[in-house]
């Protein structure tokens, strides 16, 4: 056996059978016998030849988005499924972090949750004992610890799980959103576990919808789309790579919602494309790239005035941005008002931070209160850079005065 691989993963895919009908009542039953007995599915192809090798001691992510197939795969990781095609080889002991709190009795107390949870992980009670305090002082959770399980939070059981799962000494951990109901400074302990491990030189696969926490700490990482491996490689360029996908996905989706918005319909926005330096209409950009808004209007009848106004709205729905020609100074001309015609917004110092953003656009009277069109959502797109503070991007000069 090669020692220099943790997991590899050679063409797997994963194949469910879905039941088309219950058969929880009688009429189920006999329906199925008149048929020979034969039940009715569908297949439902989660993974698709995938393959991906993760070295000892890497940190290692899997990114995609919801129904992608990346906890099917921590679960074929795990042992729990088994591959319908290719091969898993594990080289070590591993421990999942998939659905922690599993073995939990909810009628017994957390102090003998920890004992029972123990010893499923491998250890006696002597070594339990040894680390109680620990794992009640890591979870917080002294004033609950002699309460049934059952009365505790979700967030609370997570906290006591992780509590005692971070005690196995596994050379590989799966690690799979299980800090989504936790709080933040909980998270945030977590996070600092994750740094221990990483320095001891442990192998983890990593799932989470945490972009900036897959890119802290994984050294690779791969891509799943609807089950298919799109990429693999460095973190910040897959990361890069799926914020891209998703940009243009919400991209479209923003285009088909035009519909039924205020207006006299006087004037109307029948196009908005984000285009980058060149004119090549984009879904993302990388931070401080200049870009341009682009609106398309058609007229349907003659008005004296037209102000067009631009608000860039984060995922929030707060306006970071919103300028407008009367602002500026920018009076279009009758001739600009003859007919269908263009407003094109370049926004040469982009000071967006990374993240998602949509671009809603208002066609209004000279007054700028009564709309002739105001469309929400007319398109979107990503900033793409490493998250800094705050809802835009500028660095002062510091000095020490």
């Amino acid at each position: 056996m090669d020692d220099g691989f943790a997991i590899k993963v050679d063409h797997v895919s994963k194949t469910f059978r879905l039941p088309l009908e219950k058969q929880t009542s009688l009429k189920g039953v006999l329906i199925n016998f008149f048929r020979g007995g034969k039940r009715r599915y569908m297949k439902q192809k989660a993974l698709n030849n995938v393959s991906f090798e993760i070295k000892k001691g890497e940190f290692f992510g899997i990114v995609g988005r919801n129904g992608s197939g990346k906890s099917t795969m921590l679960k074929l990781l795990a042992g729990i499924y088994s591959p319908s095609e290719g091969v898993i080889k594990i080289n070590g002991k591993l421990t999942p972090f998939i659905e922690l709190g599993v073995g939990f009795n909810p009628e017994l107390t957390g102090r003998e949750n920890v004992f029972l949870n123990g010893a499923l992980l491998g250890f006696n009670r002597k070594e339990m004992q040894a680390m109680y305090d620990d794992i009640v002082s890591f979870a917080e959770l002294h004033k609950f610890m002699d309460q049934k399980l059952k009365n505790y939070s979700s967030g609370m059981q997570v906290r006591l799980a992780f509590s005692i799962a971070i005690r196995a000494k596994s050379d590989i951990l799966l690690i799979d959103e299980v800090l989504a109901v936790g709080d933040v400074a909980f998270q945030e302990k977590c996070f600092d576990v994750f740094r221990t491990i990483k320095s001891e030189g442990r192998t983890v696969v990593f799932v989470s919808h945490d972009l900036n926490g897959l890119q802290e700490f994984c050294d690779r990482a791969v891509l799943i789309d609807y089950g298919d491996q799109i990429n693999i490689g460095n973190t910040e360029n897959i990361i890069m790579e799926y914020e891209t996908r998703m940009a243009k996905d919400n991209s479209n989706a923003a285009a088909a919602q035009y519909g039924d918005r205020p207006g006299s319909g006087k004037y109307i926005v029948e196009k908005v494309d984000v285009s980058d330096a060149t004119g090549k209409p984009i879904n993302s950009m990388k931070v401080g790239d200049e870009f341009t808004v682009s609106v398309q209007y058609k007229r349907n009848e003659p008005v004296e005035e037209l102000i067009c106004g631009v608000s860039i709205v984060d995922a929030n729905g707060i306006s970071i941005i919103g300028p407008n020609t009367k602002e500026a100074g920018f009076k279009l001309t009758r001739k600009d008002l003859e007919a269908s015609n263009k407003i094109v917004a370049k926004f040469n110092n982009n000071p967006l931070s990374p993240g998602i953003y949509t671009v809603t656009v208002g066609l209004f009277s000279e007054n700028g209160t009564s709309p002739y069109d105001y469309l929400t959502s007319a398109t979107s797109f990503k900033i793409i850079g490493k998250a800094r503070h705050g809802k835009v991007t500028t660095e002062p000069n510091w000095s020490i005065s």
